[in-house]
C-alpha cells in the first residue's frame, strides 16, 4: 500500500498500467503528458525500438513534471520490434489484420519502458523486454479474434491484448507478463520504494 505523502502521478492513458498499479496497491492520479510522440520518434533510431520506450517514457514523465514539480512521475511507453524495423499502432481493422497475419508463425519483441521524474528532472529510467512467439493460426481465427476485439485493439501496438482472447495468438512467451501488459512493473515498484511513494 501506498504509506506517505509522496504523491504519484501516471502520465499515461493505458487502462492496462492503471490496472496493473491499482492491483499492486499503489496510489497514484492520472494526468496525460501531452506529447508529440511522432516528434521524438523523428529524431530516434528506428532500429532502437528499446531505447525509443524509454525515450518516449522520458519525454512524458517531464512533460507532467514541469507543471507539478513536487509531485513523482510515472512515464512509460511500449514499443514494439519485428523484422528489423518499428511498428506502430494499426490506425484501423485492415492494418491490423495485415500486421497480425505478418506476424503469423514468427517472433517479435515488446519493450517496455518506465521513466520517474520529479522537479523537472528525470531521476530513474530502465526498460525491459519480452520476445512474443506467434503460433500458425487459421484466417477463421483471425476473423473470429477481429470480429471479437473490435477497434479496441487499435489501442495496442501489436493489435493485440495478451490478457485477453489475444492470449490464443501466441504459442509462447519468453519475458515477463508485465512487461508485455505495457510496464517493467518490479523495477517500478522498486524506485516507488526507494523513493518514498511506497513502504519498503
Amino acid at each position: 500500500m501506498g504509506g506517505s505523502e509522496e504523491r504519484l502521478i501516471l502520465a499515461s492513458k493505458s487502462a492496462a498500467r492503471r490496472a496493473m498499479l491499482t492491483e499492486a496497491g499503489v496510489v497514484f492520479a492520472v494526468q496525460v503528458a501531452d506529447v508529440d510522440e511522432d516528434a521524438v520518434k523523428a529524431t530516434h533510431d528506428p532500429a532502437d525500438a528499446a531505447g525509443l520506450a524509454v525515450e518516449l517514457a522520458r519525454v512524458k514523465a517531464l512533460a507532467v513534471s514541469r507543471h507539478d514539480a513536487d509531485a513523482w512521475v510515472l512515464g512509460a511507453d511500449q514499443t514494439l520490434s519485428f523484422d528489423g524495423g518499428l511498428e506502430s499502432k494499426a490506425p484501423n481493422l485492415a492494418a491490423a489484420r495485415a500486421r497480425l497475419t505478418a506476424m503469423r508463425g514468427r517472433t517479435h519483441q515488446l519493450h517496455s519502458g518506465a521513466a520517474l521524474a520529479r522537479n523537472g528532472q528525470v531521476v530513474w529510467s530502465g526498460v525491459d523486454t519480452a520476445t512474443m512467439r506467434v503460433r500458425n493460426f487459421s484466417d477463421a481465427f483471425l476473423d473470429a479474434y477481429l470480429a471479437a476485439e473490435g477497434e479496441g485493439l487499435l489501442a495496442c501496438v501489436g493489435s493485440y491484448r495478451l490478457e485477453g482472447m489475444g492470449a490464443q495468438l501466441f504459442e509462447g512467451v519468453e519475458g515477463d507478463y508485465f512487461t508485455v501488459l505495457g510496464l517493467p512493473l518490479w523495477p517500478v515498484l522498486a524506485e516507488l520504494r526507494r523513493a518514498g511513494v511506497l513502504r519498503s
